[in-house]
């Protein structure tokens, strides 16, 4: 080996470990949820499981955080996108959103999993079990549609 790629090697290496003084905080995880999606009477079991794997880590308090979110860069992307996937849905809050709130994101669901934009590809990239089986996709969006008109009778 050169010198140059030794040197570009240490440099390399002293940047990262440079970068890991940077802080970054990660969303905090709160246990006790109230509000939470499951907790309200459309919640069903299989639907529970597909959300949970599928969606929680990012749209929900109960994130689990794998060992490279403790790992700059890649803390710094979980973080941001959790922050951005909590702000858009929190299912841990879902009682605290308006019924005419509900019905807009139970239809973005729907869209979002029928177009497969949802879970994030880079997400199952990492965490493979969080893919749907068109099973579960197709599952979801009934769920959703059904979900939907359950709460429009309760709004009229």
């Amino acid at each position: 080996m050169s010198k140059f790629w030794k040197y570009v090697g240490i440099g390399l290496l002293i940047v990262l470990i440079a970068i890991q003084l940077v802080p970054n905080e990660l969303p905090a995880i709160e246990p006790e949820n109230p509000a939470d999606i499951h907790e309200s009477p459309w919640m069903e079991e299989e639907i529970s499981v597909v959300i949970k794997k599928a969606c929680y880590d990012c749209h929900s308090n109960q994130t689990k955080y794998p060992w490279y979110s403790h790992v700059a860069p890649f803390s710094w992307l979980v973080a941001k996108d959790i922050r951005e996937g909590r702000e858009e849905l929190n299912f841990s809050e879902w009682g605290n959103y308006d019924p005419l709130d509900q019905l807009a994101i139970l239809d973005d669901i729907y869209g979002e999993v029928e177009e497969e934009e949802m879970p994030l590809p880079i997400y199952t990239w990492v965490h493979w079990d969080a893919n749907l089986e068109d099973s579960e996709r197709q599952a979801l969006m009934e769920w959703a549609e059904r979900t939907m008109d359950e709460i429009a009778e309760t709004i009229e």
